[in-house]
């Protein structure tokens, strides 16, 4: 299926190729999805009639000794409106320039540029000639307004040329609010772009970026958001992003679970993300299962997802109470629709009950937690109730701690604390506060 257009009233066309969506085992590429499945508590108490558990599911992709790399379709969409003036322009210009350097060839590149308005600086192609791409990034100039969506709209439109077969990647970069766009129609784009296997990450340029914004953009993007607080860290975030995005070796991932008629999912908030970022999930359920859009899938860093269940009683002994599978592309194949191996959760049943908790489960749901009780202090502090808020940061500046995540913790109490003595949270303290919440040191 490709993506022909986007028109001005966010439209598609879409065309189908003689694409046959394969349905064959993993083993024919030579790319793999990785899956391993554990529950919080493998031990489940025979007697009781419902009991809880916590199922994390770790997914990536694993490279075979031989093979070859999906190229990278990559557009930049860059904010140079007149409040980036100055040094941020220059840092933006400067790291731009740099991942030009970095691509490989076959790779893909384009350039969208806005300000209260948007243009496309590079339209999409792979670089033949790099120092006039340089040259055209080094004449950009800061003014105007800013209107986040039709960059992201025109940005949409030039990946949408190279995404067959490619790993697709935007990286939207903003110092400021959509004042000339609509943030409904920004988290409109950024879930049609995901539904086409187009992956947005969000940079946010100094302190007076809408975070609620940016973040949304970012998880129905399936990609993730960076914080650059001052512009001479422009290059290295956007250096990591890309190195991020050049270990992506699977495409298009969606988790599909099958439960026992004994299993049901939480009805609130059931699937959640817990690494490399934590991200509350959307969920397709039907009668005994669920589909999960997951995204890439990378070869060094997995994504861990948790599942809250509900298990009814069942007799003694090791019982099968799920199954778990990935359906994903390879596009350094050009194969779609790939099925994993299923595998089957088991719990045992055991009376007299004793518990057999799995610590690598205990940190992911702690991560959860975490970042939940950020929101919730968020929230509180939106609302008025400032001793709630500084109650839930304490909360989680526990948790974090209690993660081993010193860092997190530091940054969440200090947060507290400010507001405890009577301050108000800076925009970089707010920033630092919800970036700290979504990540964490701890892998899977």
């Amino acid at each position: 299926m490709r993506l022909e257009s986007i028109t001005e009233g966010d439209s598609i066309r879409l065309e189908r190729l003689d694409d046959v969506w394969l349905s064959v085992n993993q083993e024919l590429g030579f790319m793999k999805v990785g899956l391993r499945l554990a529950l919080s508590d493998m031990n489940i108490d025979a007697a009781q009639s419902v009991s809880q558990r916590q199922l994390a599911i770790s997914i990536s992709a694993i490279a075979e000794e031989i093979g070859r790399d999906a190229p990278l379709n990559l557009c930049l969409i860059l904010d140079h409106s007149g409040s980036m003036g100055g040094r941020p322009m220059e840092m933006v210009k400067q790291a731009a320039q740099r991942i030009v350097d970095r691509l490989s060839p076959g790779d893909h590149l384009s350039i969208v540029a806005f300000d209260h308005k948007a243009k496309v600086l590079v339209p999409s192609q792979t670089i033949h000639n790099p120092a006039s791409v340089k040259l055209q990034i080094s004449q950009l100039k800061a003014g105007g307004g800013t209107a986040i969506d039709e960059g992201l709209r025109l940005g949409i439109e030039e990946l949408a040329k190279a995404k067959r077969d490619t790993i697709s990647q935007a990286f939207l970069l903003t110092d400021g609010e959509n004042e000339h766009g609509d943030n409904e129609r920004c988290l409109k784009l950024a879930k049609l772009a995901a539904d086409y296997n187009l992956t947005v990450n969000t940079l946010g340029c100094g302190d007076a970026w809408n975070q609620d914004v940016l973040e949304k953009i970012a998880d129905a993007g399936g990609g993730s958001l960076s914080y650059i607080q001052h512009p001479e860290q422009a290059v290295d975030e956007f250096g990591r992003l890309f190195t991020r995005i050049q270990s992506v070796g699977l495409t298009n991932a969606h988790l599909l679970l099958s439960f026992m008629p004994n299993v049901r999912l939480a009805e609130m908030k059931p699937i959640a993300q817990v690494y490399p970022d934590t991200i509350e999930l959307g969920v397709l359920q039907e009668a005994d299962h669920c589909e999960v859009r997951l995204g890439d899938l990378m070869v060094d860093v997995p994504r861990v997802v948790l599942a809250n269940l509900y298990v009814n009683k069942l007799p003694e002994g090791l019982q099968t109470i799920a199954y778990a599978q990935v359906r994903y592309d390879d596009p350094a194949y050009a194969r779609e629709g790939i099925l994993s191996e299923k595998i089957p959760v088991t719990a045992n049943f055991i009376s007299p009950y004793y518990p057999a908790p799995d610590l690598q489960v205990q940190q992911h749901i702690l991560a959860l937690a975490k970042y939940r009780q950020t929101q919730i202090a968020e929230t509180k502090l939106q609302i008025g109730d400032r001793s709630g808020a500084i109650t839930m940061l304490q909360t989680a500046a526990k948790t974090a701690l209690q993660m081993g995540d010193q860092g997190a913790a530091t940054v969440l109490q200090n947060s507290a604390t400010r507001l405890q003595s009577g301050e108000e949270l800076s925009e970089a303290d707010r920033k630092k506060t919800r970036i700290v919440s979504k990540t964490t040191l701890q892998g899977g």
